[in-house]
């Protein structure tokens, strides 16, 4: 969603800073655009300083981007999730889902409690086998491009393997095989319901004709919106009627199970909510951290050296290259080549605060609850007083244990903060780093010299043209 739909009230005695020639009325379009909204807001951060507001008309966004504040909007004995415009908007399509759902709903809390076990260490070992299937089918795949000297493009085969891994994990359900050349039907539906949601958020910034015109594009895409809804009763009547009473993933375990304390079950339309969030930000969020991992792997050959390395010491005993569940963990390297990756670009860039009642921010601002702020991931995750004098560097072992350590709380964020963080955090770390060792141990990798990262935003953010050459390796060369 376009980072300036959110709006707060303004807050009393101290002005923040913000960009020069604002414009009465419109505010501070010129130098923020609406195709790259994140990455314009962390460049003005370079002039602006820590904390600064930018405005749309009569909404803005208060711009968070130093540890010193973060940690006091991540206390979460006085702050919480806010009520923003733009999660407003998500909300048309995404309800009461446990990412669009407000603090104080039952469903947010139910759907919590109950689907912590989906990410449980059990749970986890039941998907292990059905990641490393979807991965050889990939790799299969990629194999085959390798053979006739074609390129892959890095961010569309994570998008198909990551929609894929978690349709088979958490719903029991296949969207399309990896060799297939079409695009599933549900992901260009979805994405277009997506696209029509961030352009009624963009225009209700509009005075007057924004809600219309946005309401007339709904209209537009409305069979989109259909088909997915229709898309997800049916996994939900097919998973009712053709294993009752499985509760061995996700899906199962929302159509199965009561809450061991009140007795309650979530909704069949809840449950729909929930499918369509975990669909959306789940596979997004790893796809967009294995494509940039991957980006970092090729601009930074020590750093590949190192981690063919480190997959070579632990696979090349194996002939196949099959890699267990308890062996995930001893990939170190890799993940925090993973974790480097997301300091960098963390797939979900951001996310806004309001205290419980009030609080005073920095010693200067007073917040009450209702008032909120924006803290921008990638700009926190590039404080000089944290991370250094070359925070762009990208360099693995920022998250070596000791130096883990020794960083100050709240500083490292890319699954948000709280009890509202990420619930599938695991998930996405074991799957990253399975994939990376799949990866590394089938195929060397050759980038294209000429390409320069470009980061397409959407509701997440994620790398825009990237392609690799792919070259098979043996068995000893493993």
């Amino acid at each position: 969603m376009s980072l300036l739909q959110q709006q707060v009230i303004p807050w009393p005695k101290v002005a923040f800073p913000r960009p020069p020639g604002r414009i009465p009325l419109l505010g501070d379009l010129r130098p923020v655009s609406p195709r790259a909204p994140l990455q314009d807001i962390m460049r003005l951060a370079r002039g602006l300083g820590p904390i600064y507001e930018v405005k749309a008309f009569r909404h803005r966004i208060v711009v968070v981007a130093a540890h010193r504040y973060a940690a006091q909007l991540c206390d979460e004995d006085k702050f919480e999730k806010a009520r923003t415009p733009g999660h407003a908007a998500l909300r048309r399509r995404g309800g009461d889902g446990i990412f669009t759902a407000y603090n104080d709903e039952p469903a947010w809390q139910l759907a919590h409690d109950l689907l912590l076990p989906a990410f449980s260490r059990a749970s986890m070992q039941r998907y292990h086998h059905t990641m490393m299937t979807v991965l050889d089918e990939l790799i299969e795949v990629w194999g085959s491009a390798a053979d006739r000297g074609q390129w892959v493009d890095i961010p569309t085969s994570m998008t198909r393997m990551t929609i894929e891994i978690l349709c088979r994990c958490a719903f029991g359900t296949s969207m399309q095989p990896l060799a297939s050349l079409d695009q599933p039907r549900f992901v260009t539906a979805m994405l277009a319901g997506m696209r029509s949601v961030q352009r009624r958020a963009s225009l209700q910034v509009i005075p007057g004709i924004g809600a219309p015109v946005a309401s007339v594009l709904d209209a537009a895409n409305q069979h989109h919106f259909s088909y997915v809804d229709d898309f997800l009763d049916g996994i939900i009547a097919k998973a009712q009627r053709e294993r009752p009473g499985d509760d061995s993933d996700m899906l199962g375990i929302m159509l199965t199970t009561a809450h061991p304390e009140t007795g309650e079950k979530l909704s069949l339309r809840n449950i729909r909510y929930q499918i369509l969030t975990f669909l959306v930000a789940g596979h997004e969020t790893t796809a967009g951290a294995l494509s940039f991992a991957l980006h970092f792997l090729l601009r930074n050959p020590h750093v590949m050296r190192r981690a063919q390395a480190e997959v070579d010491n632990l696979c090349g005993a194996s002939q196949d290259g099959n890699i267990r569940f308890e062996d995930v963990p001893k990939f170190r390297y890799l993940r925090r080549v993973l974790e480097e990756a997301l300091r960098l670009w963390p797939t979900a860039p951001g996310f806004s605060r309001t205290p419980k009642t009030e609080a005073l921010l920095g010693d200067r601002w007073l917040m009450r609850h209702g008032d909120w702020a924006t803290i921008i991931l990638p700009l926190l995750h590039r404080d000089p007083e944290v991370w250094g004098a070359e925070p762009e560097v990208f360099d693995p072992d920022r998250f070596l244990p000791e130096r883990v350590r020794e960083r100050p709380a709240h500083s490292y964020k890319p699954f948000g903060t709280g009890q509202r963080a990420c619930l599938g955090r695991h998930f996405t770390m074991h799957e990253g780093v399975l994939a990376l060792a799949r990866f590394l141990s089938r195929f060397e990798f050759h980038g294209d010299p000429a390409y320069e990262l470009k980061v397409a935003e959407h509701l997440t953010v994620a790398p825009t043209g990237l392609r690799a050459m792919v070259q098979r390796r043996g068995p000893t060369s493993r």
